[in-house]
């Protein structure tokens, strides 16, 4: 479906004007006035409006209709591949703090033993260094 966007030279309006596939992977999935999820809407509800006034006669409206419905694919397959994103990123910060706390327990534990060591093998220890 990129190859088929790319040689059309498909096009996404904006607000702030026409974007390229390529600009699509830029932007955020919701926050601001151009993302991914009010494009993802623009296109579902012309999609809609499309299937509405197909005419039996002319071909325009199922050829607008083909473009418009690989545009929809393509901004949610980015979607979906950037809240994929989101959920490794946001386990990977979860284990990261896991792993930092299990640490600060094992020196915990190693400075428990240390205080509970007799006084005269800590300071054979002491000599040792």
């Amino acid at each position: 479906m990129f190859e088929k966007a790319s040689k059309m030279k498909l096009r996404f309006d904006t607000p702030r004007g026409a974007i390229t596939v390529e600009d699509l992977w830029d932007l955020p999935l919701s926050r601001g006035a151009v993302n991914l999820d009010s494009i993802a809407k623009d296109l579902y509800l012309r999609i809609k409006e499309e299937g509405e006034v197909e005419s039996f006669v002319s071909k325009e409206p199922k050829k607008i209709r083909t473009i418009l419905q690989l545009g929809f694919d393509i901004v949610t397959h980015i979607i979906d591949v950037k809240l994929k994103n989101v959920d490794i990123a946001e386990k990977s910060a979860a284990t990261k703090v896991k792993k930092q706390k299990i640490l600060e327990i094992i020196a915990n534990k190693k400075d428990e033993d240390l205080m509970n060591s007799d006084i005269n093998d800590l300071e054979k220890m002491l000599a040792d260094l």
